[in-house]
């Protein structure tokens, strides 16, 4: 199972590097990207109607994590 998860990391880390990242962090190597966008420890809090995903600011800045999955949902191909 272990060995899944890094293989998936891995996979994801490679995505991200040849297909989403902006071009200010396009030179991280593929260990930066696995350790600062995937292996890293998060906490989610769930309050009445809001759900918050909390990380440590020193891994990511936000404006970059929050850019990501617009990013990947353009990549997406337009439905006909």
């Amino acid at each position: 199972m272990r060995l899944a998860l890094f293989v998936m990391a891995y996979n994801m880390g490679n995505f991200l590097h040849r297909f989403a990242l902006p071009s200010d962090v396009s030179h991280w190597s593929l260990s930066s990207i696995q350790l600062k966008l995937i292996k890293i420890g998060a906490k989610i809090v769930s309050h009445s109607r809001r759900t918050i995903f909390q990380m440590a600011e020193v891994a990511v800045s936000e404006g970059l994590f929050a850019a990501l999955p617009e990013r990947i949902r353009s990549l997406a191909a337009v439905p006909t």
